[in-house]
């Protein structure tokens, strides 16, 4: 795990890139990889990379050439089967001089093109520059669990896995929110790729490669999409279907614990995700592992007791942080400087705090249990989804809708508390039911009601572009025959999975504090797997994940398999209600700022704040009021903290460092 940056010239004339400047983009995520720097430049180009040694911690420093110093790869993320991957490009000739998998892309890379991207299990994002033929290649993995920002400027193309380090490469990019991604971010949580929240910022789509060639630019999937079509797919029983998730997940699990050169701990929730990926973890290493729980002070949000059930089962060295409101409020300021983007929940926050756990613990690596809900039908808005469409074939039927009273037991105003409301909120567009988007619909109805609070300048700015139109416009030609379950699921990996849940709570509050997150869950094979599952075996009536349950039986106790499901929340404005608030929130929040941002109507916010600040800190929020409180507050930080104001630039020292033009054509190394 690391940070990764550069810059290329897309016209000839330009000046070399400075190496202090590609220093400052290194310094700028030090946070990411504080393990050591470096850079590469020639006329052309410039690399740099900031380290967390993971594997191969004597040789594995970047960036890294091939043997004659033509092609150079800077790489954020794990190849998990760059062993096998070496056997096969050492039987066609090629030879390593390190142990590490960054290597591996290199040999994979001029053996295979860009087809080698396809045999990567892993989680990445990387560039390669080949200076023979002044060719530069982006890359990043299938679901987006790392990020790849890209910027064109004064003919130049910028890149990096923060937003900050294109920013400390060129003080003159310019810096302004987007009103489109905006728009998106309120509506699906976060932007989809590659529209982004910065403008003139654009990211690399999962699953994709984008190259930059002479005055050309293509970008073009090399993962794409497998669901079944017209019922096929796995053809074996639920019981073969059980032992072959196990299997799956448990090589999975494996790889991402033993391909390691340091010690690698897990994540323990309370949940069953998280739960079985550590019991398969600590399987794997035949040793207790090092667990690390998040507790909350507000007991609708607790988890300690399973949490603790789970780490005596495993009898793991467990550690726990205790978040309360204030911490809350007290780190949000950072939490937003690290996801660059806003958001409308405080999930993050405790998620940060958890993350300096495991680094003050002296761990670099954890498991954890993210993308079994998206993989293995989790989440009620799958359940919900199918109660919708039964419902629709009888939209006049008043027992059909009443099984959505099942659904959502751990939210205090549920949307399905009140019959009355139930029936008119989820009752809408049944006609509908068989297009995509439909599941989605009325989340990303709710949630576009936030944009009420726009200035009329930002409504005006992205009136334009219709997001979800945009976004139900391209999906693959394909889908309208996968099953109804396989669209909400491609649907919830493609926004909310990857445009929120992987970076905002993931990536960023990880490397926030130079911790590696591994995902069984999002392994090449057990997503492919999943895919191919008949729904019923996922979804079974309205039991989610069914067979991952089945799985895991004998693994998790089971008080865990059997729990109603909850899943991960935070306070959210209660955090900042009553007369608490941090006076930063006071200004940020205020007429003046918020006018100056130009985002939001003053009016609007002032009353909403107004509402937040003068209730008793354990009253509670409507879900509404609990998202326009945190995206107008996030949005209003992010404005303040990455717009207004540049971050100050940090100079670091490369002890890897490759200067093309000092010496000619042969690279110097020191």
């Amino acid at each position: 795990m690391c940070g990764i940056g550069g810059t290329v010239a897309r016209r000839a004339g330009l000046a070399p890139p400075e190496i202090d400047a590609l220093l400052r983009m290194a310094g700028a995520m030090r946070h990411r990889g504080p393990d050591g720097f470096g850079v590469y430049r020639d006329a052309r180009a410039g690399l740099c990379h900031a380290r967390l040694a993971v594997v191969d911690l004597a040789t594995g420093q970047q960036p890294l050439g091939n043997e004659d110093g033509t092609l150079w790869v800077v790489f954020n993320g794990e190849i998990y089967n760059h062993v096998e991957l070496r056997a096969e490009l050492v039987a066609l000739g090629h030879t390593f001089r390190t142990r590490s998998d960054t290597e591996v892309i290199v040999h994979a890379f001029e053996a295979w093109g860009e087809a080698a991207f396809a045999r990567f299990n892993g989680q990445f994002a990387l560039a390669l520059w080949d200076a023979r033929a002044e060719v530069l290649v982006l890359a990043r993995d299938p679901v987006g669990v790392r990020p790849l920002h890209v910027a064109e400027h004064d003919g130049r193309v910028l890149f990096g896995s923060e937003v900050k380090a294109l920013f400390a490469l060129d003080p003159t990019l310019p810096r302004a929110l987007d009103p489109v991604g905006l728009d998106e971010t309120f509506t699906f949580w976060g932007t989809v790729a590659p529209q982004h929240v910065f403008a003139g910022v654009t990211e690399v789509r999962p699953g994709h490669v984008r190259v930059y060639a002479g005055g050309e630019v293509h970008e073009r999937p090399y993962d794409t999409p497998r669901y079944p079509v017209d019922g096929g797919g796995f053809r074996g029983s639920l019981e073969d279907a059980v032992v072959a998730v196990r299997e799956a997940l448990d090589a999975a699990s494996a790889l991402r614990m033993l391909r390691a050169d340091v010690p690698v701990g897990s994540y323990l929730s309370g949940g069953l995700d998280s739960s079985l990926v550590a019991a398969l973890g600590q399987r794997a290493k035949g040793a207790p592992l090092t667990t690390f729980s998040l507790r909350f002070a507000d007991a609708e949000y607790d988890e300690t007791g399973f949490q603790r059930s789970m780490a005596a089962h495993l009898g793991s060295d467990h550690r726990e942080v205790v978040v309360s409101r204030a911490d809350i409020a007290a780190v949000f300021p950072e939490v937003i400087e690290h996801t660059e983007r806003p958001i409308l929940r405080t999930a993050p926050a405790p998620l940060f705090l958890l993350s300096k756990l495991v680094r003050d613990a002296g761990i670099k690596v954890v498991l954890t249990g993210e993308g079994a809900d998206e993989m293995f039908a989790g989440y009620d808005i799958f359940r919900e989804g199918k109660v919708r469409r039964w419902w629709a074939r009888a939209p006049g039927s008043t027992c059909r809708p009443r099984l959505l009273e099942r659904l959502y037991p751990y939210l205090s105003r549920s949307p399905v508390a009140q019959r009355a409301i139930l029936q008119k909120f989820f009752g809408r567009n049944l006609s509908r039911a068989h297009l995509p988007g439909f599941a989605h619909d009325p989340r990303w109805q709710t949630t576009a009601a936030l944009k009420r609070l726009f200035s009329p300048e930002q409504r005006r700015a992205a009136a334009g572009v219709d997001v979800v139109t945009r976004l139900l416009s391209s999906l693959p030609a394909d889908l309208p025959r996968w099953s109804p379950l396989a669209q909400d699921q491609y649907l919830e990996v493609r926004t909310l999975l990857s445009g929120y849940l992987l970076c905002s709570q993931g990536d960023r509050m990880l490397m926030a504090h130079s911790i590696e997150g591994r995902f069984p869950f999002l392994d090449r094979e057990v997503m492919a797997l999943a895919a191919d599952l008949p729904p019923s075996y996922k979804l079974k009536v309205l039991d989610e994940k069914h067979v991952l349950k089945r799985a895991a039986l004998g693994l998790v106790p089971e008080a865990i398999l059997r729990r109603t499901k909850q899943p991960y929340r935070a306070p959210d404005a209660q955090s900042f209600a009553g007369g608490h608030a941090p006076a930063w929130a006071d200004e940020v929040m205020g007429e003046a700022a918020v006018r100056e941002a130009g985002i939001f109507d003053p009016r609007a916010v002032a009353t909403l704040w107004g509402k937040c600040r003068s209730r008793a800190p354990a009253e509670q929020f409507s879900n509404s009021d609990n998202m326009a409180v945190i995206g107008v507050l996030s949005t209003q930080l992010l404005h303040e903290r990455l717009v207004r104001r540049a971050p100050e630039p940090v100079l670091v020292t490369a002890e890897t460092r490759v200067d093309r033009l000092a010496t000619g054509r042969r690279p110097s190394i020191h």
